[in-house]
């Protein structure tokens, strides 16, 4: 009951904004005629809401993860959220609750995000091992609960795997709308801290951060971005997006915040060319967008080039980390 009434309160809170983001996509509607927001087609709506919530949160962490050399961590966590529905799909089925699977999705990739971390810290293993351990267990945790079939579990699975721009709920946009609040703020909140662990782990401690617990930070926001872009990513498709951009910005980029910034505006451009032509074409909007991200990934390898050649003495800045 505690659970359902904050699910409830949350879900007051945010849907206010929820209804502003009709109201101004209609006006726009009225100045454009553009048939991709269409007001008979709501859906469109939430869908363009989470694609560019997800614009913005992937290259944020992302950033973080490719410096770090962790770029595979978010295929892990992606497989083990997909054993997240199915752990959802298969409650609902058989206790016959009415739980959103991505909240569930959100507990066992934070739970996996957790584990990731534990297992290199308990067996000195490297990080690579403990993603592929989780990896392999969550993945294999989620099709069992799948081959069960109890309730008609497969049914539908494949818009968790793939993405479907027509199945973002306003529940779904909410949830993800507290995903973004939560990542965006926690890490305007840590960044000092975050990034000083980022570019060297020794001096950080040595410093008096508390580095192990950054490093838990930065997975369980990896496991929430993994989450809310699975809506319109897909399992398969969702490490793409923490990558992807990122790789291009700093091709183009000087310095950490450039590279962030840069990141994201390369990631908003994929994902809304990528809706666009998706509708447009009846693609699989997941795929559309990795295929817009890697093709703006080739012209900033190609900007980079160019860049370099004009000025051969130009060097990359690392950002200063203020003093708390």
């Amino acid at each position: 009951m505690t659970l359902a009434f904050a699910a409830g309160g949350v879900y007051e809170a945010f849907l206010p904004i929820l209804e502003v983001w009709y109201w101004l996509l209609a006006l726009l509607y009225q100045l454009t005629g553009l048939d991709l927001i269409n007001p008979e087609y709501t859906f469109m709506y939430r869908a363009i809401l989470v694609g560019l919530c997800v614009g913005v949160i992937a290259p944020l962490i992302g950033t973080f993860l490719v410096h770090r050399q962790l770029a595979l961590i978010g295929d892990a966590l992606a497989h083990t959220a997909f054993a997240g529905v199915a752990v959802g799909l298969f409650l609902n089925a058989v206790l016959e609750l009415s739980v959103s699977p991505y909240l569930t999705a959100v507990v066992v990739a934070v739970i996996a995000a957790l584990l990731i971390e534990l297992i290199s810290e308990a067996t000195d293993a490297y990080n690579d091992v403990s993603m592929a351990i989780v990896l392999s267990t969550g993945f294999a945790l989620g099709t069992v609960l799948i081959s069960l079939n109890a309730g008609g579990l497969a049914v539908g699975i494949n818009q968790y795997l793939f993405g479907n721009l027509s199945t973002v709920s306003a529940e779904n946009a909410v949830i993800m709308l507290g995903l973004f609040s939560v990542i965006v703020g926690t890490v305007a909140l840590t960044r000092n801290q975050l990034l000083y662990v980022t570019f060297d782990e020794t001096a950080a401690a040595v410093a008096g951060i508390p580095v192990v617990w950054y490093n838990r930070i930065m997975v369980m926001l990896t496991a929430l971005v993994v989450v809310g872009a699975m809506q319109i990513m897909g399992v398969i498709l969702v490490a793409a997006m923490l990558v992807v951009p990122v790789a291009g910005a700093t091709q183009v980029s000087r310095s950490f915040s450039e590279s962030l910034l840069v990141s994201i505006v390369l990631a908003e451009l994929a994902v809304l060319l990528g809706i666009g032509i998706s509708y447009y074409a009846g693609a699989t909007a997941g795929g559309v967008i990795v295929l817009v991200a890697v093709g703006i990934y080739v012209l900033s390898v190609f900007a980079g080039k160019v860049r370099q050649t004009g000025a051969p003495d130009e060097t990359r800045e690392l950002d200063t980390i203020s003093q708390d």
